[in-house]
């Protein structure tokens, strides 16, 4: 079977560099699913859940920001901030998501930024509570 090779880096740390069958990546607009063979491209990340099927195994992180570059079977994800499930404390998450959403905002930047800080953490949520 045709495998991946996932490379997961921050400007601070390589996060993983690994094989997979399958690497989902979400966009500003939605995710998109890479397959072995998969045409080259070069995509802006958004903030969300990176999948990374090995197997039976799902691998979840979540990421804010940058590409994803996929060329010859390597997929390159390149990150402002990602986190393994096992890093974020749902209970945490949940308490700050409270919070923001209990936050007054005057006017439609700050509330677009609270929409999206409050987007970002749902997101980091639902990767904590699915597990590594």
């Amino acid at each position: 079977m045709a495998e991946l090779r996932c490379i997961v880096v921050t400007p601070e740390r390589k996060v993983l560099e690994d094989t997979a069958n399958a690497v989902v990546v979400p966009l500003p607009d939605g995710e998109l699913g890479i397959y072995p063979r998969h045409a080259p491209l070069i995509a802006r990340l958004g903030a969300g859940e990176l999948r990374v099927r090995q197997e039976e195994k799902v691998r979840r992180f979540y990421i804010e920001g940058g590409f994803v570059e996929v060329l010859n079977d390597v997929v390159s994800v390149v990150t402002t901030r990602t986190f393994t499930a096992r890093e974020l404390a749902p209970d945490v998450i949940h308490q700050q998501l409270e919070q923001v959403i209990q936050a007054r905002a005057a006017g439609d930047e700050a509330i677009a930024e609270r929409n999206a800080r409050a987007a970002r953490l749902r997101a980091m949520l639902r990767v904590a509570r699915r597990g590594e």
